[in-house]
């Protein structure tokens, strides 16, 4: 296999490593990845997290399995395991869909190295498309808002939503930032800034909860998310608390646009109502554990130790609120979506 290059992903020699994403921003450390619970752990730990970079990261540790001599029949047994490893992120069921049929090939080995690396160079490629896509959209000046992270440690390119946005800083349109924490884990404030620190990209980083106070002040001019999964109907599953931004987004008039790439498209889900929503430790809301706390401690804790906890890690937000879908072949409208353009991706 090649040697591939991503933010949070890259091979050498033959060797799969990943950036721990729960380290950041104060400290990167690669990790090896050899096994199949190396990377099941690493995917529920969110030290590999992004949908499309969580389902190349499994095709990845397929593809060097695959080098190693793995059977075919260790490899499907190995495919289904990862497969279930996030329940709403369809780009891991959808990548894997396409190793599983790589499988079928008399020569597998060679079948399943070859259909990760295009998966991996196609995502890059997807990444940049959305990017075009969506920074025609930014007019000069403009103050946007985006929550959790979606740029290049979520995928294998420059990211989805918040690639959109650094295309349009590399363009010179003058763009200021507002980055919602997003709680609890923070892959706003953790993550996103330090991308946008990486990228030049000017930022001001806020809670979640403030967003209502600065479009009511006019200070946001557009919104652009990501998204886990998009249903047939257009309706979206994204990090907790992207439903109500878009509530937020449609009371204050403000655009609001979801920023994904047609492989996160589940036509098999006709609505949100459909899409399954992870149910994360209670322990993230009830304090915060390793390096976010930076005190030396391994876990801090403000709430009652029993408090009981209601923790969804995605919630849905309605076709209804989006503007626009910022998808690699395009940017489609309401109607769009309701006359059934999504389909063409069946």
């Amino acid at each position: 296999m090649q040697n591939l290059t991503a933010l949070s992903l890259k091979t050498e020699q033959g060797k799969l490593l990943v950036l721990d994403q729960t380290l950041l921003p104060h400290r990167q450390q690669w990790l090896n990845c050899s096994s199949v619970a190396d990377m099941v752990g690493m995917i529920k730990k969110l030290q590999l997290r992004g949908a499309p970079a969580i389902g190349i990261g499994a095709c990845l540790l397929l593809a060097c399995r695959a080098e190693q001599g793995a059977s075919r029949e260790q490899l499907r047994a190995d495919a289904e395991i990862l497969r279930a490893a996030r329940p709403t992120a369809v780009n891991l069921m959808n990548n894997i869909d396409s190793m599983l049929q790589a499988l079928t090939e008399a020569d597998y080995a060679n079948a399943v190295v070859a259909c990760a690396e295009a998966l991996f160079i196609e995502d890059v490629a997807l990444c940049q498309q959305m990017a075009g896509h969506g920074a025609a959209l930014v007019q000069q000046g403009e103050q946007l808002l985006t929550h959790c992270n979606t740029g290049g440690l979520a995928t294998a390119g420059v990211g989805t939503a918040l690639g959109v946005i650094n295309l349009a800083h590399q363009q010179g349109k003058n763009i200021r930032l507002w980055v919602d924490e997003t709680r609890p884990l923070l892959q706003g404030g953790r993550l996103t800034a330090w991308e946008c620190q990486q990228l030049g990209i000017p930022y001001q980083l806020i809670c979640d909860n403030m967003a209502a106070m600065l479009m009511a002040r006019g200070q946001v001019d557009r919104i652009f998310v990501g998204s886990d999964r998009i249903a047939a109907n257009g309706d979206f599953a994204n990090k907790v608390g992207t439903y109500a931004l878009a509530v937020l987004a449609q009371y204050h008039q403000v655009p609001f646009y979801v920023v994904a790439p047609h492989t996160t498209v589940d036509l098999n889900c006709p609505d949100g109502s459909v899409i399954p929503i992870e149910q994360r430790d209670g322990d993230e809301v009830r304090g915060v554990s390793g390096a976010f706390g930076q005190t030396g401690l391994d876990k801090i804790i403000w709430a009652p130790e029993n408090a009981p906890v209601f923790n969804p890690a995605f919630d849905v937000t309605p076709a209804s609120l989006v503007t626009g879908w910022v998808l690699d072949t395009g940017v489609y409208s309401q109607q769009d979506i309701a006359s059934g353009v999504l389909k063409q991706f069946a």
